[in-house]
């Protein structure tokens, strides 16, 4: 069995980006030499996320939409008596989860036809870091 594991480091200009990162997986896991196994694509800051879905515009603007409805920016958030002003942040990366994990068959991503790989950031603006791990034979 193989193993390969690389960082990505981002620092956003905007406190929410959504990133497509596929190309940057696909790229990992060629270079990791692995033909059947799976990738871990894991957000290390609990203010982030990673997920699979289509790389279309207006989808992307109905996901940070559908985000800031169900966990929206305020000031009253009981995380915020810690001196944070991220609570929101937090909560968004629930929603969306901080890993996914893609298979591998013949030495590449085994995804749909529209699926691609995304970061998400929520509370951007600072450098975070993004472990992507490759597993298999």
């Amino acid at each position: 069995m193989k193993f390969a594991t690389e960082h990505l480091w981002f620092e956003t200009r905007n406190k929410r980006e959504y990133i497509n990162i596929t190309d940057k997986v696909e790229q990992i896991v060629r270079k990791s030499g692995v033909k059947e196994g799976m990738v871990l694509v894991s957000a290390m800051h609990i203010t982030a996320g990673v997920y699979v879905n289509d790389a279309e515009s207006g989808l992307i603007q109905d996901i940070d939409d559908w985000l800031e409805q169900l966990a929206p920016f305020r000031q009253d958030y009981r995380h915020h008596r810690t001196g944070e002003t991220n609570g929101d942040a937090h909560l968004k990366s629930l929603l969306i989860h901080h890993e996914v994990i893609v298979p591998i068959t013949d030495g590449k991503l085994d995804l749909g036809p529209w699926q691609q790989v995304y970061y998400a950031e929520f509370d951007g603006q600072r450098r975070k870091r993004l472990i992507i791990k490759v597993m298999g034979e």
